[in-house]
């Protein structure tokens, strides 16, 4: 494991476009696959991360608490699954109903959306407004698998209520830390290492 931050792509980046195929539906999830959303959240995770695992039942209730509201939310995994088996479609698929998601789970196997949102560790959020310009990225909250903080999702949270109501976000955007994302050997962006 390599402790990895965020990138922290520049603030108004338009959203990449991306085709990828949903882990549990097997439907195909693209940009307009939320286009009745006034805000979209896309998140790196993965299975086998201490850190995912750390704040997992928090990504799921965010799931729950907007899930008939004006915010659309992806996960997304892209790390290698041949070195990495637990993050794999299937295992994916059973993480997704085990703790019950109600957004989709994607698997990015050529990595090359990761690359678009200069995706780095697993967990990464990105938040983009109504015109898929990005508003947030950076942390959940400061809690950590070993700082004894709670997982409040507090950072995050705060960024998706100003956005949905058209307000400015005015809390400092802290990078995420996780474990850096799996990617295929020969793969790696020129912005990891």
């Amino acid at each position: 494991m390599v402790l990895t931050a965020s990138t922290m792509l520049p603030l108004g980046t338009q959203a990449p476009g991306f085709h990828l195929p949903e882990v549990v539906s097997g439907k195909t999830i693209s940009l307009d696959t939320f286009a009745d959303k006034k805000a979209l959240l896309i998140m790196f995770i993965c299975q086998h991360c201490p850190f995912v695992k750390h704040i997992k039942t928090e990504l799921a209730q965010l799931g729950k608490d907007y899930f008939n509201s004006d915010l659309g939310i992806l996960a997304i995994s892209a790390n290698d699954a041949e070195k990495y088996p637990d993050d794999g479609p299937e295992s994916l698929k059973a993480m997704a109903i085990e703790l019950d998601f109600k957004f989709p789970l994607c698997y990015d196997q050529i990595q090359e959306t990761a690359k678009a949102y200069t995706a780095a560790c697993t967990p990464d959020f990105f938040l983009f407004n109504a015109q898929r310009q990005l508003a947030y990225r950076g942390q959940l909250d400061d809690s950590r698998p070993s700082n004894n903080q709670p997982v409040t999702g507090a950072d995050l949270r705060s960024a998706i209520a100003a956005v949905l109501a058209g307000q400015p976000i005015k809390i400092e955007q802290k990078p995420s830390i996780g474990c850096n994302i799996k990617w295929k050997p020969g793969n790696e962006p020129s912005y990891f290492g």
